[in-house]
C-alpha cells in the first residue's frame, strides 16, 4: 500500500515538473540564457529585445524575471526596460579578488611551448608598459631569453604592439591588429627573434594581457608563422572562456 502510494505521489510530481517546464535544471538554463542576452554592451532591453535575443517567450520570460529581480539580478526600470542587477557586480568583483591567473594560464603556455618547440608569454599591461607575468621556455639552446618580471615598452615587440593597438594605438596598424586581434614582429627587439602574440580579453572587452609565442627567426617561416596564428588564437580563447568572456 506505501509503495503504491510512493509511486501516485512520484507520478504526480512528474506531471507537475512537465506541466509547468522551469523545474530543476530547465529553470536555472532559462535564466542564464536571460542575463547571456546582455551580451553586446547593451544597458536597457525591451521585453520584445530580450525575447527576440533569448528565444524565449514574453510570458517565460516575465516569470524568471519575478525571480532574478527578486534577488538583484536583473532590475525593471519605469520606462519597463530591464537591466542586469547589481548582484552580478557584486559576484564579478568577488570573482576577480578570488581569481587565479596562474592556475588558468600557465597549462595554456605550456601547451603552447610543447605545440610549438618555442618559448610561450603572457604579458600584462602596467602603464606604458608590459610585464612578463607567465613565462615557459623553449628547450632550444637557442632562444630569446626573457623571464618572469621582465618588462617591455608598449609598441615594441609582437605582445608589446598588442598590448599598445588595444590601449592606445591609433593608426593604420592599429586597427589592423585590433581586427585580427594577432600581431607578427620579426626583428623588432632583436634582430633574430620573431613573436607572435595575441590579445586576451575579459568579459567587457577589456584588455587582459597579450599571450605570444617567441624564438629564433630562422625557424619562423611563413608556414609556421601561419599555423602559430591559429594556436595562439585558440590558446586565447581558452583564456578568455575560463575568465568568463561569453563565446562570440
Amino acid at each position: 500500500m506505501l509503495s503504491k502510494l510512493k509511486t501516485e505521489l512520484k507520478s504526480l510530481s512528474d506531471k507537475g515538473r512537465q506541466n509547468d517546464g522551469f523545474a530543476g535544471v530547465e529553470a536555472v538554463e532559462r535564466a542564464f540564457t536571460l542575463l547571456n542576452a546582455f551580451n553586446d554592451g547593451c544597458t536597457a532591453l525591451s521585453l520584445k529585445e530580450l525575447s527576440n535575443r533569448s528565444g524565449l517567450t514574453k510570458p517565460t520570460i516575465l516569470r524568471l524575471a519575478v525571480s532574478l529581480e527578486k534577488f538583484s539580478y536583473m532590475i525593471k526600470d519605469s520606462a519597463g526596460l530591464y537591466h542586469l542587477g547589481p548582484m552580478l557586480w557584486r559576484l564579478g568583483s568577488l570573482f576577480r579578488q578570488n581569481l587565479n591567473l596562474e592556475v588558468i594560464i600557465k597549462p595554456v603556455l605550456e601547451e603552447l611551448s610543447k605545440k610549438t618547440g618555442e618559448s610561450a608569454s603572457f604579458y600584462i599591461p602596467r602603464g606604458k608598459f608590459g610585464v612578463c607575468l607567465f613565462r615557459i621556455n623553449s628547450k632550444h639552446l637557442s632562444r630569446d631569453q626573457v623571464e618572469a618580471g621582465d618588462i617591455i615598452p608598449m609598441g615594441l615587440g609582437s605582445s608589446g604592439q598588442i598590448l599598445k593597438a588595444f590601449l592606445y594605438g591609433r593608426g593604420k596598424l592599429a586597427t589592423q591588429i585590433r581586427k585580427e586581434r594577432t600581431y607578427v614582429s620579426s626583428g623588432e627587439r632583436d634582430p633574430y627573434i620573431t613573436g607572435v602574440a595575441a590579445v586576451v580579453t575579459g568579459p567587457g572587452d577589456e584588455v587582459v594581457g597579450s599571450l605570444s609565442i617567441s624564438g629564433i627567426a630562422a625557424r619562423f617561416d611563413e608556414r609556421a608563422i601561419e599555423s602559430y596564428r591559429t594556436l595562439i588564437l585558440e590558446a586565447a580563447q581558452t583564456i578568455e572562456r575560463s575568465l568568463g568572456r561569453p563565446n562570440e
